[in-house]
């Protein structure tokens, strides 16, 4: 870590977080809350990755629709109108739309197989924005003059990793520039997020090993083929699991890639300077 003990933060004359855990755990309400504080520049990978990485995919997936309506493909054909993805901080639904979810094309499904491509787009987005976080850093002070660097990463950060690999080149780039800070939640945490979900389930990104092995057990319990599957209930049944799936993974970056915090802690910083002092508290007991 490049921060070795409380001393350490404390005295950084240039602090770099990066938070990681499950969403709706407190990841973006702490890089807000540093944002606003003044001083600190806010990274978001997913951002990042709607923007940069997949937004031609994202908008040309709304052209695609647009195509199949005469009024709308006449006026994109004549470029008499623009079709733009408006993606941002707190709004990331485009990018979680192309992601999409498989099953039944009749209620918005996806055939598995481009599910599968588009999840593969997202990997390889997610490590190039996370392995750009270097040079956000360096352009965060050499243009905007900001001293601190905080990384608000994408809850699939432990998917495109191996926590337990001490020479991962995404863990390594990230650690050596950054604290990494573990937002662990509770089994309470877990339930409340599982009962959110489902009320409002939306498209996530998973391991491709994971899902492969979720899709076919789905199926195999259902005793459905592909075009029978509901997309929400199959994106429901597996959340719970993708979070079992992670927990251990998140577990083992914190043990050797940074420390933890709990979210319910998070949850309760309402300054700068508390959350300095939650961070030093997690220095001293990982010490």
């Amino acid at each position: 870590m490049i921060y070795q003990s409380a001393q350490d933060w404390r005295d950084a004359k240039q602090k770099r977080v990066l938070f990681f855990g499950m969403s709706g755990l407190g990841k973006t309400y702490l890089a807000n809350l540093l944002r606003e504080a003044g001083g600190w520049f806010h990274y978001s990978v997913d951002y990042r990755i709607g923007t940069r990485y997949m937004g031609e995919h994202i908008v040309d997936n709304f052209k695609r629709e647009a195509m199949r309506n005469p009024f709308l493909r006449e006026l994109l054909m004549s470029d008499s109108i623009h079709i733009a993805s408006n993606i941002t901080f707190d709004n990331l639904a485009p990018l979680s739309t192309y992601l999409g979810k498989p099953g039944d094309p009749a209620r918005g499904g996806l055939p598995f197989a481009e599910y599968l491509q588009r999840q593969e787009q997202h990997r390889v987005a997610e490590v190039a924005a996370l392995l750009d976080t270097p040079q956000f850093v360096e352009r965060a002070q050499a243009i905007y003059g900001y001293d601190h660097f905080v990384c608000d990463s994408g809850g699939s950060i432990c998917e495109v990793v191996d926590p337990a690999d001490p020479a991962d080149p995404v863990l390594k780039t990230l650690s050596g520039m950054l604290l990494m800070v573990w937002i662990k939640g509770s089994d309470a945490h877990t339930d409340k997020l599982i009962r959110r979900f489902d009320r409002a389930p939306k498209p996530m990104y998973y391991q491709r090993a994971f899902l492969t092995t979720a899709w076919e057990q789905y199926l195999a319990e259902n005793r459905i083929t592909e075009s029978q599957v509901n997309p929400d209930a199959f994106v429901r049944w597996t959340y719970a699991r993708a979070l079992a799936h992670r927990q251990p993974r998140y577990a083992l970056m914190a043990q050797n890639w940074g420390l933890t915090i709990t979210a319910e802690h998070a949850a309760n910083v309402s300054t700068e300077q508390h959350l300095s002092r939650l961070i030093e508290q997690a220095l001293e007991q990982k010490s």
